[in-house]
């Protein structure tokens, strides 16, 4: 049983919580992720490690309410336990030798992009942070952001806060004003990273995207999270989460990402139901 050490809304969808996992933070690294399971009977959830603490022994998540397991785990208050936490799972980001990147981050996607910023920051990399949202509501960890970034760029879809446009207009405009970047970090929806890694590819720029499919076991055996990497057959809980952008088949991976949408919004109308009958 793994204990809630803290829990804060960032937005009316996403939530921050800090969980008490000695094991998990001892060995965890940026770009990894956890799998968490809410009770004995819930479903298995990959969830990015959004920061971690070796002396305090805990690690943080961040997640959006999609589902009726990310709803389950949102009912949980401070001190209560959640009772599964694997990790570090997947293989950590690697950014030993960039001088200078640039690091996207596309709605509840920032909160993966966040820590690969800190890490390309701490070990003395120029940051360039682009964070992209629907509208100002929607906006997380701005100053988490602007504490690890050289520069930050916020850009909101309808210029309710930053810059209104989307994340490739920031991206072109830097690039096109001389920015020279050893390379692109992508993170967030299939179709952002999708036009991120079309633009880069246009002006020769190695881009990572960090991929998040459909997953079960995270050890490769269940072949939930495959993909399609350079013409071949590769799975994102061990071969990944991070891949060569220019390699990503994204339209595969946009169309098997929509298989069980109907299925989890089911699920998430039955898991509200069911809560709002416990509270009263």
């Amino acid at each position: 049983m793994y204990k809630i050490l803290k829990k804060r809304s960032l937005n009316p969808t996403v939530t921050l919580m800090e969980v008490e996992a000695p094991f998990v933070a001892r060995k965890a690294q940026a770009g990894q992720f956890i799998i968490f399971r809410v009770d004995a009977q819930g479903e298995r959830i990959p969830l990015t490690i959004a920061d971690y603490n070796r002396e305090k022994g805990s690690v943080t998540i961040i997640f959006q309410i999609v589902g009726a397991a990310t709803q389950k785990l949102n009912a949980l208050e401070e001190g209560e336990f959640i009772h599964d936490f694997v990790g570090p799972l997947g293989t950590p980001s690697h950014v030993d030798g960039l001088k200078k990147v640039a690091v996207i981050g596309g709605g509840v996607g920032s909160a993966i992009a966040y820590p690969v910023a800190k890490k390309l920051h701490d070990q003395g990399t120029v940051v360039h942070t682009i964070a992209g949202f629907r509208n100002k509501d929607l906006v997380i960890l701005e100053d988490e952001f602007r504490a690890v970034s050289d520069k930050l760029i916020l850009m909101t879809d309808d210029g309710s806060y930053g810059e209104k446009g989307l994340v490739t207009d920031a991206l072109r405009s830097l690039i096109e004003a001389g920015e020279k970047y050893d390379e692109v970090i992508a993170i967030g929806p299939l179709v952002m990273m999708k036009f991120v890694s079309k633009l880069t590819k246009e002006y020769g720029i190695h881009t990572v995207v960090s991929m998040n499919p459909i997953m079960v076991d995270g050890t490769g055996m269940c072949g939930g999270c495959r993909l399609t990497v350079g013409g071949k057959t590769v799975f994102a809980c061990v071969d990944g989460p991070e891949f060569d952008a220019h390699q990503v088949d994204f339209d595969e991976a946009i169309s098997r990402s929509g298989v069980y949408k109907g299925f989890e919004r089911h699920a998430y109308e039955e898991s509200c139901r069911l809560l709002k009958k416990e509270v009263n």
